[in-house]
């Protein structure tokens, strides 16, 4: 039993390093799997092509309202009807504590249609409307 004892007392000096070269990867594989997928969600709604103004603001985030050539409206991600446009976005307003509404519209959308949208969306509660616009290329 002594021996043991001794044996012991003279391996005693192990050190256990922990490697985290395997750790540092999987983090970098994750931030990029974060990147790819919080640039697809940014897309809110259906494919617009937004009309182009001789200057833009950038406005804070805010509920966005799509409106396709299609004539489809998309409250955030969220495909409505025009009947359920309103009930729709004051829920989500209810919830948001900025009441901004931010408008994108493809250009090919009437004025009419986008003003009927507009006077719903005022009366959903927004107490903020900005309209998405493209800023104009130099030389168009």
């Amino acid at each position: 039993m002594a021996m043991t004892g001794l044996a012991r007392e003279e391996n005693s000096d192990i050190v256990a390093e922990i490697n985290i070269t395997p750790l540092t990867d999987i983090f970098l594989v994750l931030l990029i799997i974060f990147m790819i997928t919080s640039s697809a969600i940014v897309e809110s709604g259906g494919k617009v092509n937004l009309p182009s103004a001789v200057k833009t603001q950038s406005e804070p985030r805010g509920t966005t309202v799509t409106i396709t050539p299609r004539h489809e409206i998309y409250v955030n991600q969220k495909k409505v009807t025009e009947a359920s446009l309103e009930n729709s976005l004051r829920e989500v307003l209810n919830t948001s504590p900025d009441k901004i509404v931010i408008l994108r519209g493809d250009r090919e959308v009437l004025l009419g249609e986008a003003v009927r949208v507009l006077s719903i969306v005022k009366k959903a509660g927004a107490s903020e409307i900005a309209i998405a616009a493209e800023v104009e290329k130099k030389g168009n």
